[in-house]
């Protein structure tokens, strides 16, 4: 029970550029995992952000793909999963959402709430995930810390409390007031070294010299306004979703990260319940269970291997004991389970529930994929959505058409992308949420795989899965739409509308089919 309760999950998920990654690199500096934090950006650092691995992150400046951290501090097991903000990529961040037990949105102090967190925050509240809101960037200049509260609540629907208050922003930030702790932090732009901390007591003439009469009035006057406006800060209602706790600071300048860090890991939840579609599997469970969230290809780009990541849901993980794959039927052993830190990955002997580890994959597992100790159970709630953006993929260097098939293959193991064929003509349709998708997949093609593709244009309008009792329509509905008729990997069949209306009018004309938009039904 000491193992569980002192395991701390989350993600932190944001709108692009709003400093996931600049914090993510914080948390590890704070946590010891690494000496020198990177830049996301680098100019004058050479070192680039831990998170960000792949080559076309460090080359763009944008992460692409999830990547899990863990580190050790104090007397808690923090488990980080940095998520992509691009929305292009908004599936990978669902999928991570189902794997971990809180969350951090990062806002940026400027530009307030953006189109992206407003939507991973309804995925939040689908599951009712504790929410801690840091609002970024306070050394620019950005809106009325007033005003961002209530946006926030407008906003993203929940009710938040400051547990810390800037003194001022831009050129003439002074720190911040620590509220949970009754403590000021001056700040010094460093982003290295970590601030000091100093006691204060807010009535006395000793604030006013630090900070300066006109900053400690103000900073006296917010407070009072604050405890008037906001109730006390509940750690139920927080647990519960029901209330957001709001940090403010300065990711990239080491600033208020550490308040952040120390609250979050006495306030956040420990490893809780899961859902199956047989039972509610609890973490104190004695026997292991643990479901795939996401599989990822060529960590290291000297072996072509797969790494498929397990939640554990509840009991503990043993090295070399055997599990039962649920979806095969059938037992497996695995020799070297890892840890993560992004890209380095170290081999362990055991593992607790809420932790996340690395499982060796040739091929062997799906997205959604459940390991027990011989029940048979479902996680589910692992989603993939109908693709809005189509295109055909042809080989460019017909030499190479192994490593494409190889290579398509892999990174359609990952979820980057589905992967259709045609009935009419047996051609291979690629279908993303987003265009940056193309370019990444092309990319890691080549530059993984060393397979050449192109993309030929494709004009539909989405991709619909269809299933029927009744068999007579279903066959003619595909006698009908035979070249719109495509089978996704699972041989489903997949019906690809051209247009809104084609599919309004298909709805209409058979009633007995159902027209499912997400792949789970």
């Amino acid at each position: 029970m000491n193992e569980i309760e002192r395991r701390r999950t989350f993600a932190i998920i944001s709108h692009p550029d709003a400093g996931k990654t600049t914090l993510t690199e914080k948390l590890l500096l704070f946590g010891g995992q690494i000496q020198v934090a990177g830049a996301v950006k680098s100019n004058k650092i050479k070192k680039t952000a831990t998170s960000d691995w792949m080559e076309i992150e460090k080359q763009r400046g944008i992460s692409v793909t999830t990547s899990v951290m863990e580190f050790d501090y104090r007397d808690y097991k923090v488990n980080i999963l940095d998520t992509p903000g691009h929305q292009d990529f908004a599936e990978d961040t669902f999928r991570t959402l189902t794997a971990v037990d809180s969350v951090i949105i990062v806002v940026d102090g400027a530009k307030g709430v953006e189109a992206q967190t407003r939507k991973l925050m309804e995925v939040c509240r689908m599951r009712n995930t504790p929410v801690i809101i840091f609002v970024n960037k306070m050394d620019r200049e950005g809106r009325d810390p007033f005003d961002l509260l209530d946006e926030l609540e407008e906003e993203l629907r929940i009710s938040v409390r400051p547990l810390s208050w800037p003194i001022d922003q831009g050129a003439r930030f002074k720190g911040v007031y620590n509220i949970y702790e009754e403590k000021l932090d001056l700040y010094q732009p460093s982003k290295q070294v970590v601030t000091e901390k100093v006691a204060v007591d807010l009535n006395s003439t000793e604030l006013d010299k630090i900070i300066g009469q006109g900053q400690a009035e103000k900073l006296r006057a917010d407070l009072e306004l604050i405890n008037g406006v906001y109730s006390e800060f509940n750690i139920d209602d927080y647990l519960e979703a029901a209330i957001a706790p709001v940090f403010f600071g300065s990711a990239l300048n080491n600033f208020g990260v550490q308040e952040l860090l120390d609250c979050f890991v006495k306030i956040a939840p420990s490893p809780r319940p899961v859902e199956a579609e047989e039972r509610e599997v609890k973490p104190y469970d004695p026997k292991f269970t643990g479901f795939i969230f996401k599989i990822t290809a060529n960590i290291d780009p000297n072996h072509r291997s797969c790494v498929a990541f397990c939640k554990i849901c509840s009991g503990k993980f043993l090295r070399n004991a055997p599990y039962f794959h649920v979806r095969h039927g059938k037992t497996m052993r695995f020799s070297s389970p890892t840890q993560f830190m992004a890209q380095r990955k170290t081999t362990i002997d055991e593992a607790w529930a809420g932790d996340i580890i690395g499982l060796p994959d040739n091929g062997t597992f799906k997205i959604g994929d459940t390991l027990t100790e011989g029940e048979l159970l479902h996680f589910r709630g692992l989603p993939s959505f109908s693709p809005e953006m189509f295109k055909y993929i042809e080989n460019a260097d017909p030499m190479k058409q192994k490593q494409l098939a190889k290579g398509i293959d892999q990174l359609m193991d990952e979820g980057v992308a589905q992967l259709f064929v045609n009935q009419f003509n047996g051609r291979k349709i690629i279908g993303t949420v987003g265009q940056l998708q193309f370019e990444v997949i092309q990319y890691r093609l080549l530059n993984e795989y060393n397979a050449s593709c192109r993309w030929e244009p494709l004009s539909l309008y989405k991709a619909c899965w269809i299933e029927s009792d009744d068999a007579e329509q279903l066959d003619a509905f595909k006698k009908r739409k035979y070249q719109y008729m495509a089978r996704d990997r699972e041989g489903r069949d997949v019906f690809l509308a051209d247009s809104n209306y084609v599919l309004q009018m298909a709805q209409i004309d058979f009633k007995n089919i159902k027209f499912h938009f997400s792949s789970e039904f």
